[in-house]
């Protein structure tokens, strides 16, 4: 079975960085898309990014491309994504998500194959 957790979310001021991390478990990943949604309070769940982590393309919401960056290590089975100039509508809950193929572009919501229970990233102003 899948496992993916979470860590590293917290509380910064605007203009600050953090670095999520998103440790796999359960499978070889080799063949998979690995990624980040976000889900601020009242809105729905985003994409944030993806990697496809046997050549490690990747791709970015317009929303955060500049600013995050996405990456993975293969030794440690684990992906990251750093969060740099953080603002205030950055504030959401973050979750890794993982599908088993090869995605082209970005990731649906509603085509996730294994969740992450997400960490929690909230900027102040």
């Amino acid at each position: 079975q899948v496992q993916l957790v979470e860590s590293g979310g917290g509380l910064v001021q605007a203009g600050a960085s953090l670095r999520l991390s998103c440790a796999a478990s359960g499978q070889t990943f080799s063949s998979y898309t690995m990624g980040w949604f976000r889900q601020a309070p009242g809105k729905e769940r985003e994409f944030v990014a993806c990697i496809r982590w046997s050549v490690g393309s990747t791709s970015y919401a317009d929303s955060v491309k500049g600013r995050f960056t996405i990456s993975r290590d293969k030794v440690r089975n684990t992906v990251y994504l750093q969060l740099n100039s953080l603002k205030p509508e950055d504030t959401a809950v973050y979750y890794c998500a993982a599908v088993s193929a090869y995605a082209l572009g970005y990731l649906r919501g509603d085509r996730i194959d294994y969740w992450g229970q997400g960490t929690q990233v909230t900027v102040s102003s």
